[in-house]
């Protein structure tokens, strides 16, 4: 498998959407942006649109959720934590990937959740 580099001409941030490095894809962190603009509905509704841009990055080679591997979630509030959960449950099928989740001081742009993601070309859902 070769690697392969996920660029856009008119990426407005300083880092690459997705990376195939080997039987690896890296999802750099998504946040719950549509159309340019944060979702409406608060942390879930973040996490759900984070998740759909993430899957939309996996597509490009291929891949779905179910070949993740692990997820790391960044959360502006750890009292968020109960409804992205709800979300992410409902999102990612079983066998769930291994998981990180973290709250930090401030997500970029003011966003309440952003989440990164690692996938294998070789999983088996």
């Amino acid at each position: 498998m070769t690697d392969q580099i996920l660029t856009y001409a008119t990426a407005p941030h300083p880092y690459t959407p997705a990376v195939a490095a080997g039987d690896l894809v890296f999802v750099s962190g998504r946040l719950g942006v549509k159309d340019g603009k944060f979702v409406d509905g608060g942390a879930a509704a973040e996490a759900k649109q984070a998740l759909d841009n993430a899957e939309r990055e996996l597509a490009s080679f291929g891949l779905d959720l179910t070949h993740l591997v692990k997820a790391t979630i960044f959360l502006a509030d750890i009292e968020d934590l109960q409804p992205v959960n709800q979300v992410y449950m409902a999102a990612v099928p079983e066998p769930r990937p291994a998981r990180s989740c973290v709250a930090v001081a401030e997500l970029p742009f003011g966003g309440l959740v952003e989440i990164e993601l690692i996938a294998s070309r070789t999983k088996q859902g």
